[in-house]
């Protein structure tokens, strides 16, 4: 099956429109405030609505990114916005995934075995059924930071958490160039890509990065 594919940190209509065209899964909008990549909620629903009013059944997957948000508050912007599903990048509790009723994953950055074995015996009994979405998504441990970093991840662990969980979704350090041997020997089900797909500016993409990404990524199985 082909992998699938998220562009994450999506911030125009533009960026949205020639990223679905070239073949992604998955776009990311990113509610957190500090990101470089924040899109306020007005935005995303505008963004959304025109997406899919072009687009129609083929438009793709829309999840809202969040770090450290109250229950409440991604509840009404994923309602609002219209989203199809929660990635939750910060320190969030088993118990806020449960809140959100089966729409959310969990991004994950252990830094060694130990510490993934422990992340995934935590969540995996909040692993989204719904086999749209990841079960979890791994990215590299940076310290201070929730993701977007340009780091791999460490190819041996994601290959263990591959092995662990139904739908690993790998992030860190992906671009047009190595997605394709990572997703050969990590074999992930999904990729998920932010600045690697971007030019100078965070939050805007580069049409010819995206297409060349999704192209390696899904042509590599």
């Amino acid at each position: 099956m082909s992998v699938w594919v998220k562009i994450c940190g999506i911030t125009t209509l533009d960026d949205a429109l020639f990223t679905a065209q070239a073949g992604a899964d998955f776009i990311g909008l990113n509610f957190y405030p500090k990101s470089k990549r924040y899109i306020s909620p007005e935005s995303a629903a505008t963004l959304v609505a025109d997406i899919r009013a072009e687009l129609g059944d083929s438009a793709p997957l829309m999840v809202g990114v969040f770090v450290n948000a109250v229950v409440s508050d991604i509840s009404q912007i994923y309602h609002s916005a219209g989203l199809d599903g929660v990635q939750l990048s910060g320190d969030e509790s088993d118990a806020i995934l449960r809140e959100l009723r089966g729409h959310s994953f969990k991004a994950i950055r252990p830094p060694n075995f130990a510490l993934a074995q422990e992340d995934l015996a935590y969540f995996a009994p909040t692993f989204p059924a719904d086999e749209r979405l990841p079960s979890v998504l791994l990215d590299a441990s940076v310290p201070g930071e929730y993701g977007g970093t340009g780091v791999p991840a460490e190819i041996e662990l994601a290959r263990w958490v591959r092995e662990n969980v139904p739908r690993l979704m790998l992030a860190g350090g992906l671009t047009p160039d190595n997605v394709a041997e990572r997703v050969d020997f990590i074999q992930p089900w999904g990729v998920d890509v932010a600045s690697g797909v971007e030019g100078n500016v965070p939050g805007r993409k580069d049409p010819a990065k995206v297409e060349a990404f999704i192209r390696s990524a899904k042509g590599s199985r």
